[in-house]
């Protein structure tokens, strides 16, 4: 071979290695990384079997991840979706002495490339395996080089081991050659550093995932009414994206999203409500409207209770009095029906504030003005006569809609504020920059009115928009809730149905949502029985 011709032979190595040096570091694929590993080292050498092990996390056993033999037509592992069934290989006998009576053990152990021309002549090696298995299927094993993986650490990952190099021209069993060695050898070695680097990925996603879902858990832990919102949300959000990109027609026919952007919804969804770390307990617990630490409609009961103990009393006073004077027993029988009424009223009017301290949908005004005229009502305390209810207890138990005081409602939607300013403290990669937009405008809606910024249809994304649909869908069918039951499904989409035709979700990712079914496979998963009913799509959608 001629300089000119070597040259371009090294030129040629040099551009491959180049070449398989940047597929190695763009694909995340570990599996195909493997498979590229092994197509260059068969480039390389043109070996005809190629065997690729990677070492366990403890250190002690070698997996086998890809097994190829070309003139056998035989492929297990890597891409082929056909398991290899071999028990791993041993690293160390029973006393925990390195096993090198392997040529691949002796690589995973030392560090050492292991080059044998041929198996049926060489010394120092137990190569029982490969020749049992050529008595068995007629193979001919010759030639083997086990070569370690050896990352940027200098920590061995794996060992790459090929059998049988073969000369292109004559077609005949070769030794690998020391070029073919240091070729392999650097190839191992970028392998090595591609397949670290990319577990490292997948180990610090697999640890930024788990921190997310942890911090999510945590919040729903936090309250007893939100367990599993966090984990709910994301599952519905993912489900309508699906059924929007697999939408065809109408306004969203074009819409897709790549895997990262798939991804940035399902952070952002897990993420959506993070804020609420900083809402107090007892705001988000606030299941009756007297309740603040505890239910203070205890204490009303009691206080009703010393009105009708009072009204007994002073009832057997003036019964005393009529009788030390003599007078009539229709008197008597008058104060005794006066009484009774009394009681009943009494009676009426605690088993109403009972009722009225639940909460629900809405007030009305005559039940509210009825609950500050129960308030004005005088009971005697150590001797001064006081207002049964406070301002406080009245204006409590005149919340129209709900358990919370406008005060208390804008500390549980500054959960967003927070939300939002926790997200965007964060140094996120190109692929999750629009984690703190999608997160934060699920309380958004079309026609402005939402919060926290009053964001309207042509300022949210699809994804915002998507995530809006999720969370009420959640709310309203969730079943633990402290200040409602959850609703049925009948229900909770002829609001979701309202709410579209006062432009406060978007009509057309609703109704994918309705037509494909999205609400339905949700529902059967986690609704309760007492609440799957009949919905009339049609008339939700109209």
């Amino acid at each position: 071979m001629t300089l000119k011709e070597k040259c371009a032979v090294l030129e040629d190595r040099v551009k491959r290695l180049q070449e398989i040096g940047l597929a190695l570091s763009t694909e995340d694929d570990i599996n195909v990384i493997f498979e590229l590993i092994m197509s260059e080292a068969k480039n390389i050498t043109n070996a005809d079997g190629r065997t690729l092990y990677m070492i366990s996390d403890d250190g002690k056993t070698m997996k086998f991840e890809i097994m190829q033999t070309d003139s056998m037509n035989f492929a297990q592992g890597g891409t082929t979706g056909v398991e290899i069934t071999i028990p791993p290989m041993q690293l160390f006998d029973e006393e925990g002495n390195p096993n090198h009576s392997s040529n691949v053990a002796y690589s995973a152990n030392t560090g050492k490339t292991a080059n044998i021309k041929d198996v049926y002549t060489a010394k120092g090696f137990d190569f029982t395996g490969p020749k049992n298995f050529d008595k068995s299927t007629g193979y001919k094993t010759k030639s083997v080089m086990s070569v370690p993986l050896k990352n940027h650490e200098n920590d061995i990952i794996g060992v790459m081991q090929l059998i049988n190099a073969t000369d292109k021209k004559s077609g005949k069993v070769v030794a690998f050659s020391d070029d073919m060695q240091q070729q392999v050898e650097s190839l191992a070695s970028q392998g090595a550093v591609a397949l670290t680097n990319k577990r490292l990925v997948a180990e610090l996603k697999n640890l930024f995932e788990s921190f997310i879902k942890l911090i999510a858990t945590a919040i729903d832990k936090k309250s007893p009414y939100t367990g599993g919102h966090c984990e709910r949300v994301p599952e519905i959000a993912m489900l309508l994206a699906t059924a929007v990109e697999n939408t065809k027609t109408g306004k969203y026919a074009d819409f897709s999203m790549t895997e990262d952007e798939r991804y940035e919804l399902f952070i952002a969804a897990w993420l959506h409500d993070c804020g609420k770390v900083a809402t107090p307990p007892h705001v988000v617990d606030k299941g009756m409207k007297l309740e603040t630490i505890t239910d203070r409609i205890e204490v009303m009961d009691t206080r009703f209770e010393v009105l009708k103990r009072d009204a007994e009393i002073a009832t057997l006073k003036q019964q005393i009095e009529l009788m030390a004077e003599g007078s009539a027993n229709g008197s008597i029988k008058n104060l005794e029906e006066d009484l009774t009424k009394q009681i009943e009223q009494l009676s009426s009017d605690q088993t109403f504030i009972q009722k009225t301290n639940r909460g629900g949908e809405f007030m009305e005004e005559e039940d509210q003005k009825r609950v500050a005229d129960i308030g004005s009502y005088k009971w005697n305390l150590e001797g001064e006569e006081i207002n049964l209810f406070d301002d406080k207890d009245v204006r409590n138990l005149q919340i129209p809609k709900g358990t919370l005081l406008p005060e208390e409602r804008e500390i549980i939607n500054d959960h967003i504020v927070i939300t939002i300013d926790m997200l965007e403290k964060l140094p996120y990669p190109k692929n999750l920059r629009n984690v703190p937009e999608f997160a934060g405008g699920h309380h958004e809606k079309l026609d402005g009115t939402g919060y926290p910024k009053g964001l309207k249809d042509e300022d949210m994304s699809i994804q915002a928009k998507i995530m809006a649909i999720a969370d009420i869908y959640e709310a309203l069918t969730a079943a633990d809730r402290p200040y409602k039951d959850g609703k049925k499904l009948s229900q909770a989409m002829r609001i979701m149905g309202f709410m579209k035709k006062d432009y406060e979700i978007d009509e057309d990712l609703f109704e994918i949502f309705v037509k494909e079914g999205v609400y339905k496979e949700y529902a059967e998963k986690y609704l309760g029985e007492n609440q799957l009913d009949e919905v009339d799509e049609s008339s939700v959608l109209a």
